[in-house]
């Protein structure tokens, strides 16, 4: 039978920090952890979606066949999601698209990983005809140096400042102090941001998400389903967008320097991310006027500000007066990062779509404690993967 609604029935995590085990160790912890939520057997799970990565540095390699088997082998069916830091919000959009096909009622994704000592980096050996690959050995650029770049970009456009970007740290690590999955629970100041050393011109090491590793599960079921279980807290599951950039794509995007020329061919009216949330609204039937919260993709401090954009929370060139007047603070007018964001828990690349998507469900029910958005009804997350994956969420009550 069809569905037309899908649910979070159970949100699951596995503290984040640099722990240094086997990744499934995170991932069947905040799967066992979802189910408990959920009320509900493993065994009664009927498909199961692992969100996976690719690069070198594993002990093993992420993929739903790894959970499962960790889990005990059930038979229920399997996929494996690869899109990057996105991986996490396409395997809820899998799983979410067998149960409204009626191909399956309950479903497990789950997102884990063990990151490298220091910058991420592509798998060894030499491809000439990877991009990631070629920025590494031919240009050294490391993620930051896109982190850099991109803030150099507000700076010149909209008159963004240092002390802009250290705020948003600072807001960040004021709401992560509540969450007792993060890794990073300290009070950061922006003397403390300027007094960290510079990675990437204009950005700072403070300015930077951290890698790390960490566990996310989300229990996806039926509308139908919920109900048997006497769930009085469902979260609906409203839009995922997973949507591609349209050519030529203005604004250079990981891991390519150079992009399509707009010389010959009209640049599109929507730019890639701010595509991402413009489907998932579409799909969702609402709009940024609708959001209470939003959990952003917050790699660099600066990149924070562009999300505000891309999101419609505010206008072009508005992030940092919204960001100023306290309106993406918990108590402001569309709280962002209320878990503390990236800048709190790191990357941990297949779990951190779903991280956000565990966020947001505890703040539609009303269960973050400390860090609870007062009244959240309604909930976007933004995240955007390597190579095009784009990922934004949108959750209602």
């Amino acid at each position: 039978m069809k569905h037309d609604d899908v649910v979070i029935a159970g949100a699951g995590m596995h503290p984040w920090g640099k722990w240094g085990r086997h990744f499934s160790t995170y991932g069947v912890a905040a799967a066992r952890t979802a189910l408990a939520d959920a009320g509900i057997e493993w065994t009664d799970v009927d498909f199961i979606v692992g969100g996976e990565t690719v690069r070198n540095g594993y002990p093993g390699y992420v993929a739903g066949a790894t959970f499962a088997q960790a889990l005990g082998w059930s038979g229920a069916r399997v996929a494996t999601s690869y899109a990057a830091c996105a991986s996490g919000a396409q395997a809820i959009d899998v799983a979410r698209a067998r149960i409204m096909a009626g191909l399956s009622e309950v479903a497990l994704v789950v997102g884990a990983d063990t990151t490298p000592k220091g910058f991420l980096a592509p798998v060894a050996g030499d491809r000439w005809d990877d991009p990631d690959w070629l920025r590494f050995r031919l240009l050294g650029a490391t993620n930051p140096t896109y982190f850099g770049l991109y803030a150099r970009r507000r700076i010149d456009l909209y008159g963004a400042t240092t002390d802009d970007f250290a705020h948003v740290k600072v807001k960040n690590a004021r709401h992560g102090l509540h969450n007792p999955n993060a890794r990073y629970r300290k009070e950061v100041t922006t003397d403390d941001v300027a007094a960290s050393p510079v990675v990437a011109d204009p950005l700072r090491l403070l300015d930077i998400c951290a890698t790390s590793d960490g566990g996310a599960a989300v229990v996806l079921c039926s509308a139908d389903y919920a109900r048997r279980l006497d769930d009085a807290r469902p979260v609906r599951v409203r839009g995922v967008s997973t949507v591609t950039p349209t050519y030529p794509n203005t604004v250079i995007e990981m891991p390519n320097f150079a992009t399509d020329s707009s010389a010959v061919v009209t640049p599109s009216d929507t730019a890639f991310r701010d595509a991402i949330a413009a489907a998932a609204y579409a799909e969702a039937g609402l709009g940024p006027d609708d959001v209470d919260v939003a959990e952003v993709y917050d790699l660099s401090t600066a990149l924070e500000l562009d999300w505000y954009e891309n999101l419609q929370l505010c206008g072009v060139g508005e992030a940092e007066k919204f960001l100023r007047d306290g309106h993406s603070t918990i108590g402001g007018r569309t709280p962002v990062n209320p878990s503390g964001g990236l800048a709190c828990f790191g990357e941990a690349v297949p779990a951190q779509a779903l991280a956000q998507v565990c966020e947001l469900t505890w703040q539609l029910r009303g269960e973050a404690g400390d860090r609870q958005v007062e009244g959240a009804r309604v909930g976007i997350t933004a995240n955007q993967g390597l190579f095009g994956h784009g990922s934004s969420v949108i959750l209602s009550t």
